[in-house]
């Protein structure tokens, strides 16, 4: 469990440290195509290494049975609304890198953007919150815990730097926005839930080459099927 622990404090630890003090720096050492591609290989090799730790880590003890049909259901529904979010975050999303950010200020939420202006990240903070539900153990804890963890503090700190970029036009935003989920438009969803169920079905089907668990719907069929 050790290692499990130290490689997500790496895999933390580098994201933060890549996102904000030594991004600069590095820009200007390995340029603005450099910088991406050695981001995404510190971030790569260092949640690998929290994958293999993870294989490693004791399965026991868990706090429920998350076979059982209640945190099975809820798990499920969770992790399509995590898609569905995920897909409607990649249109028009100002938070993304590269985005244009001129004019934001003049501009209302639509869509997604009426429920939170970090859909991305909600969704990974759900999906991960998912898997604690269905498998409720130390390793799980400590491996969906940090992706929740970089998943809302690493958008609190993305709403600080752009705030120190953009200056108003981030900061009219942010007021026209809300950090978490705002419930009362859950409706501005409905077609992304509705796009994400194939892919969902696909995604959970997946469970079974790879890690022989039938996730989703596949666990209504019959087990001698797997």
């Amino acid at each position: 469990m050790g290692w499990l622990i130290a490689a997500m404090a790496a895999f933390l630890g580098s994201h933060y440290l890549l996102s904000h003090p030594l991004r600069s720096p590095l820009v200007k050492m390995l340029g603005k195509n450099g910088f991406p591609a050695f981001y995404s290989l510190v971030a790569l090799v260092t949640f690998g290494g929290a994958i293999l730790a993870f294989g490693d880590a004791p399965r026991s003890p868990v706090l429920w049975d998350g076979y059982a049909v209640v945190p099975w259901t809820i798990a499920s529904v969770l992790t399509l609304i995590a898609l569905a979010l995920f897909m409607a975050s990649l249109a028009g999303n100002p938070a993304l890198p590269g985005a244009k950010v001129h004019g934001l200020s003049a501009q209302l939420p639509r869509g997604v953007f009426k429920i939170t202006r970090h859909p991305m990240m909600m969704g990974f903070a759900l999906w991960a919150v998912s898997h604690i539900i269905i498998s409720p153990s130390p390793r799980v804890f400590v491996l969906m815990g940090g992706v929740i963890l970089l998943a809302l503090g690493g958008s609190h700190l993305q709403d600080g730097k752009k705030k120190a970029l953009y200056g108003s036009e981030w900061r009219s935003w942010v007021k026209r926005t809300s950090f978490w989920p705002n419930l009362a438009h859950a409706r501005e969803l409905g077609a992304w839930l509705a796009a994400a169920i194939l892919p969902w079905i696909a995604v959970t089907w997946v469970h079974i080459p790879l890690a022989a668990i039938p996730a989703g719907i596949w666990r209504l069929l019959p087990e001698h099927v797997f």
